[in-house]
């Protein structure tokens, strides 16, 4: 992600653990990109919030529970024609089961539809390995 950024960009990347952003940052400081990497550490819903940005790509790839929540949170702040890229959306195919069991799928099914209905966004679903959804934000209409 850090190779497509613009000149100017900045990649922001969020761990909830301390010991997983410790190994991410390790990598960030060996690489030649590092110094275009903010790691934050903590909850994604609050820190989103917190830092005033607004985005031209979200990457989701987070506990499947909070999925609609960070679609949610991440999509006032989303500029117009921007992307959200979700990943295992299909949840090792259990999301095309019936009926869906276990949490992680039925979260997971719940935010398809969520986003599937959301007249502000478009979608599309790529079924490369475990599913990848792509939803750009609709242009505001004046």
């Amino acid at each position: 992600l850090a190779e497509g950024l613009a000149p100017d960009g900045i990649l922001h990347t969020i761990e909830c653990r301390e010991d997983d952003a410790r190994t991410a940052q390790g990598w960030f400081d060996s690489s030649y990109l590092g110094s275009r990497i903010r790691l934050h550490t903590g909850d994604a819903s609050t820190l989103v919030k917190g830092l005033g940005e607004e985005w031209d790509l979200v990457f989701i790839d987070a506990d499947k529970e909070g999925y609609v929540e960070y679609y949610e949170t991440v999509l006032p702040a989303l500029r117009p024609g921007g992307w959200i890229v979700a990943d295992n959306v299909l949840f090792h195919g259990e999301v095309l089961k019936s009926p869906i069991k276990g949490r992680n799928a039925t979260a997971i099914d719940a935010f398809n539809r969520h986003v599937a209905a959301d007249p502000r966004t478009e979608q599309v679903l790529l079924t490369v390995r475990d599913g990848l959804m792509l939803i750009r934000k609709m242009n505001e209409i004046a």
